[in-house]
């Protein structure tokens, strides 16, 4: 039997958006939102605007996906999103 099980409602109950995690901030959604931008940011010519915009919401997403531990046990396929999260 595995008594380390955690649900979500464990990390975040009903009603509650956020928290703090090792120190940083964390939104309900951050996850969800680093993993679509990763996902954009493939499909995006490097120097351009939007690549810009989304390269600069992954750094300020990084901490609280960080945070949560993602790193720890996943690694990003992409050279360009390692440097992303290496900087963070």
């Amino acid at each position: 039997m595995v008594d380390d099980i955690v649900s979500p409602e464990d990390v975040l109950p009903d009603g509650v958006d956020g928290t703090v995690l090792n120190g940083v901030q964390v939104r309900k959604g951050s996850v969800a939102a680093f993993v679509a931008n990763a996902k954009n940011l493939q499909r995006l010519a490097p120097g351009t605007e939007e690549h810009g915009r989304v390269s600069d919401q992954l750094r300020a997403l990084a901490p609280a996906v960080a945070a949560v531990g993602l790193f720890d046990v996943f690694e990003a396929r992409s050279p360009e999103l390692r440097k992303i999260i290496a900087a963070g």
